[in-house]
């Protein structure tokens, strides 16, 4: 399972940019033993969110579905705030964060990565 976005990946995110901020949904699920690492990893990607003007609405354990298919359950939900697709393109790419992100991939098994649009700030809303 994916865990952490290709280069193609990235180059399609900025393509599809709509101008603005984006607040990025992160749905994590750990390997066994995966949290602490994970644990390790935030507390590093801290700076780099600083750095890159991002900021963290919302961090927590997820729950028991209400309503989802099997298999749709997610260990943990992050929700980021960056201030442009460009700004969160810059920090994956930063040298220094590359050297934490192995803390991140070896934590997960699957992880769904979404950037989000506001509604009626499409192209052609």
């Amino acid at each position: 399972m994916a865990v952490d976005p290709s280069g193609s990946d990235l180059a399609r995110m900025l393509e599809e940019d709509p101008g603005g901020p984006v607040v990025m949904l992160n749905l994590l699920r750990f390997a066994p033993g995966g949290r602490s690492s994970y644990e390790e990893y935030s507390r590093q990607a801290g700076r780099f969110l600083k750095k890159y003007g991002a900021e963290v609405l919302y961090a927590g354990d997820g729950a028991p579905p209400l309503v989802a298919e099997d298999g749709q359950d997610w260990d943990a939900v992050l929700v980021v705030r960056y201030p442009s697709r460009e700004a969160f393109s810059r920090m994956v790419a930063d040298p220094e964060y590359q050297q934490i992100t192995a803390l991140r991939s070896g934590a997960l098994t699957e992880a769904v990565l979404q950037p989000t649009v506001p509604w009626g700030s499409r192209r052609g809303d």
